[in-house]
């Protein structure tokens, strides 16, 4: 079962307007966590880190109005991780030419000896998408449901415990647990769907 859409194509389209702000909120909540991640994981301080999600997602603000939707181009998840790969390249070769600190020329020379993106690097950044994917819809939906229902959602399907543990744990028969997850699958799916229509 898979959660994670690729970017609606709808979204990509209302980004271009820059006075579309909800559309632009709805972007940014399930991209920056997304980017930060990937750029955390390369090795860069939090502050650093930060900077460079903005610097990427301003050079998408500003990149936009040119991106391809031509499927034969690649996907625009594989355009923003160009961008952002490049982005951390830039950032370590400014950083080279005004040096903070102790050790950042050899994390640099690193960086840019590192292959361009192979399958497991894209496959890394696709889980990613689908786990924010999945954390966004999830917090869309929360409060639709009683806390013992998500409770049981939750601790089964996401912290993977037993079901009849998670049943005794919140005074619920085996077979509530198993309808609870059904119920939030089913909005979580729907959730997913209905933003990528």
């Amino acid at each position: 079962m898979s959660l994670g859409p690729d970017t609606r194509a709808s979204l990509l389209l209302r980004i271009r307007n820059p006075r579309d702000e909800r559309a632009w909120v709805e972007f940014q909540a399930i991209y920056e966590p997304l980017v930060y991640r990937l750029v955390r994981r390369k090795g860069f301080q939090d502050a650093d880190a930060r900077e460079l999600t903005q610097e990427v997602l301003l050079a998408v603000a500003n990149a936009i109005q040119r991106w391809d939707p031509d499927p034969a181009r690649g996907s625009f998840r594989a355009w923003l991780f160009r961008t952002a790969r490049n982005l951390m390249v830039n950032f370590l070769a400014r950083e080279q030419r005004h040096p903070h600190g102790v050790g950042q020329t050899d994390f640099a020379r690193w960086l840019e000896n590192q292959p361009a993106a192979d399958g497991a690097e894209s496959a890394h950044f696709e889980r990613e998408y689908r786990r924010e994917m999945f954390r966004w819809a999830a917090e869309q939906i929360r409060s639709e449901f009683h806390d013992a229902t998500w409770q049981a959602f939750w601790r089964s399907c996401v912290e993977a415990q037993g079901i009849p543990e998670v049943a005794k744990s919140l005074g619920m028969s085996v077979g509530s647990v198993y309808v609870a997850r059904s119920r939030i699958m089913a909005r979580l799916r729907d959730k997913i769907q209905r933003t990528m229509d």
